[in-house]
């Protein structure tokens, strides 16, 4: 078996939140989602599963963390080109998420933009050159 994350996400809404990954590029593995939770497919090594926060807090004894009012983790997206750091973000504005929360880095060799899910998940889509990267 490969090395493989599983980002676990606590939603409030499961259906809003899986049309929502679904729309930034994943594809929904009905073989591990059920009524508490949707197993959002980003790439053959990483799935971000979508869990209804009442069963999130069921794996932690520890309160769930509101992510529209704190960030605990920034979780980056290497995409292929700017094109499609422009891409992923328009998608997720137009899906009921937020389109860059923060200005966009652009430094020539890299470009990154920002997007937060409808539940407040900061997600950093980047494109890097590493040729471009200097010694």
């Amino acid at each position: 078996m490969p090395k493989m994350i599983f980002v676990n996400l606590p939603v409030a809404d499961l259906a809003a939140a899986t049309r929502f990954y679904e729309a930034i590029g994943c594809t929904k593995n009905p073989q591990f989602s059920d009524d508490n939770a949707s197993s959002m497919v980003w790439s053959d090594e990483i799935v971000f599963m979508l869990l209804k926060r009442d069963y999130f807090q069921t794996f932690t004894t520890r309160p769930v963390a509101d992510a529209k009012a704190a960030t605990g983790v920034l979780i980056a997206l290497s995409r292929d080109s700017r094109a499609e750091v422009d891409a992923i973000v328009e998608a997720a504005a137009g899906a009921g998420g937020k389109a860059d929360p923060r200005p966009a880095q652009d430094m020539g060799f890299m470009y990154q933009r920002t997007f937060e899910d409808p539940d407040g998940h900061v997600f950093e889509p980047v494109w890097m050159d590493p040729a471009a990267v200097g010694g």
